[in-house]
């Protein structure tokens, strides 16, 4: 077995909860602020952050939605959202984030699928939330930033006395969060990833950014999303830094704040790097304190990370991960810079290039798919045995569906996606959902959905429609149904309508021969 073995060496298996980890980290930090509300100014120092945790994580025991419960977080980024994950992992539950952008049709899947009984909220999403409550498990909902009424209960209302000690978990069995992942192929599902999974982590990526106390960072990339939870949110917290949230990305806030608040690193996604590059408000800012700009959750290519650097007189970096890996395992840092490469392999994680068809062991500089072994890899997919037992071997390897390479110093390069997932600026898109959602139509016989290339995008939702006979449909009627039920996101952007969609003789839909097609016209 060719294994590439971490240059940073071995880490140990973290010992804390996630919430444990963060916590050690803010000891230190007691009276600074460590988050601040960019939208409001509002701010919550070590302290009192600590406090309304424990306090939640008491209401919610005292209430018997402590220990063991499934409860969805469905907000943008605010200091609230933090309270809100670490309060209900404190108390021994389980955290669901939720995208806030998902219509209720989406939100109802995931909770349905989680298993949810308790939804946090905040106001803009409030109609949504409960649309898709009222036909999941959800009993009872809870609002962020409101004054609640009725069926909604005011985040205040919640808090109780103080949950002193963490409740007990298994911290390598019990979820700390379900966040929804594509995998490598299929429709979303559940990834369980323990305590012991998001706290190691923690660790590994803070042996690499080496994040100093009170260095701030301003967060756009959502705390729905692993990037934002557990490679910024609890990695700044346990390193006793701060955090300045942002609800959504604007290019103008973002300037700004990081200008304000004299940060020295940036955390972005490729679609960003570029307008950084290219914009020209990016002139009308201060940004000689910045160093180094992150960019990751999609690869961004030589040519915008080289223009992005010379631009702001910084590094670029890149790094590699996805959900069901907590999410890092390859970073790059200040001091391995190497164009091309997202990075070396974290401490304690494990690596191997992968023949995707003879399951044979490659060496340096050959392509293959690329596996990971190490703590922060994921249990398994909730309730799904057949996807994990086809994404985990039984020694803990995850087949990570994309193809890549080491080099002799190992960097690794990452080449191509065997897996069916596409990339909409940095999010996931499962090419089953948007096809189960189309073939709900009643004028679509069949279905396929790929990704085409886009320069600002990275891709877009493409969709191949076989019309049922004797109906009639066209491009905006097939555009307009998707829109109806999912996210901006998922939106198709293109329609190509077929006699049929070339399939295997499994059933298996072709997505290259499509793509084949669409790039010969």
């Amino acid at each position: 077995m060719a294994v590439f073995e971490s240059p940073y060496g071995d880490i140990p298996p973290s010992t804390l909860t996630i919430t444990e980890r963060v916590f050690a980290g803010l000891e230190g930090r007691m009276d600074a602020v460590c988050l601040i509300d960019g939208a409001t100014g509002a701010s919550l120092t070590g302290a009192e952050l600590v406090d309304q945790v424990k306090r939640l994580a008491g209401g919610l025991t005292a209430r018997g939605l402590g220990a063991g419960v499934i409860v969805a977080i469905m907000a943008p980024n605010m200091p609230d959202y933090c309270v809100a994950f670490h309060g209900v992992t404190w108390a021994g539950g389980t955290v669901t984030p939720v995208n806030p952008s998902y219509t209720s049709y989406e939100v109802k899947h995931q909770l349905q699928d989680a298993g949810a009984t308790v939804l946090i909220t905040a106001p803009a999403c409030l109609e949504v939330a409960r649309a898709a409550a009222a036909e999941s498990s959800v009993e009872t909902i809870i609002l962020m930033g409101g004054e609640g009424g009725g069926d909604v209960f005011p985040l205040s209302a919640m808090m109780g006395d103080p949950l002193e000690k963490q409740a007990p978990v298994d911290l390598d069995t019990h979820p700390a969060a379900l966040p929804y992942s594509s995998g490598t192929t299929g429709l979303p599902k559940g990834v369980i990833l323990t305590h012991r999974s998001m706290s190691t982590n923690v660790d590994q990526i803070l042996e690499v950014f080496q994040i100093e106390p009170g260095e701030p960072t301003v967060v756009f990339l959502p705390f729905f999303h692993i990037y934002g939870l557990n490679a910024l949110l609890n990695p700044y917290l346990a390193a006793g830094g701060l955090i300045i949230t942002m609800p959504r990305f604007d290019l103008e806030l973002f300037l700004r704040l990081t200008q304000d608040h004299a940060a020295p690193r940036m955390f972005v996604a490729p679609p960003v790097a570029i307008a950084l590059a290219q914009h020209p408000l990016v002139d009308a800012f201060d940004m000689s304190k910045l160093h180094s700009i992150f960019s990751a959750a999609a690869p961004l290519g030589e040519d915008a990370a080289a223009a992005c650097a010379k631009r702001l007189n910084v590094q670029v970096l890149q790094g590699y991960g996805m959900t069901e890996l907590s999410p890092a395992s390859h970073l790059m840092s200040l001091k391995t810079v190497r164009a091309g490469a997202v990075g070396l392999s974290l401490p304690g994680t494990r690596s191997r290039i992968v023949d995707p068809e003879t399951g044979a062991d490659k060496g340096v500089d050959e392509e293959g798919e690329l596996w990971v072994q190490g703590a922060q890899v994921m249990l398994g997919y909730l309730n799904n045995p057949e996807a994990t037992a086809a994404t985990l071997d039984g020694e803990g390897w995850l087949k990570t569906g994309d193809l890549a390479c080491f080099d002799a110093d190992g960097y690794l390069y990452i080449r191509d996606r065997l897996k069916e997932l596409i990339k909409y600026k940095g999010f996931q898109v499962a090419p089953a959902e948007l096809e189960d959602v189309l073939l709900s139509h009643p004028s679509i016989a069949d279905a396929a959905v790929i990704g085409v290339p886009d320069d600002e995008a990275g891709e877009l939702p493409a969709a191949f429609v076989v019309i049922a006979t004797g109906q009639s449909l066209t491009s905006e009627a097939v555009m307009a149904h998707a829109a109806e039920r999912l996210a901006n996101y998922k939106h198709i952007r293109q329609v190509t309508f077929m006699d049929a969609i070339p399939k295997s003789a499994s059933g298996k839909i072709l997505r290259r021969e499509l793509r084949d097609g669409l790039a010969n016209g």
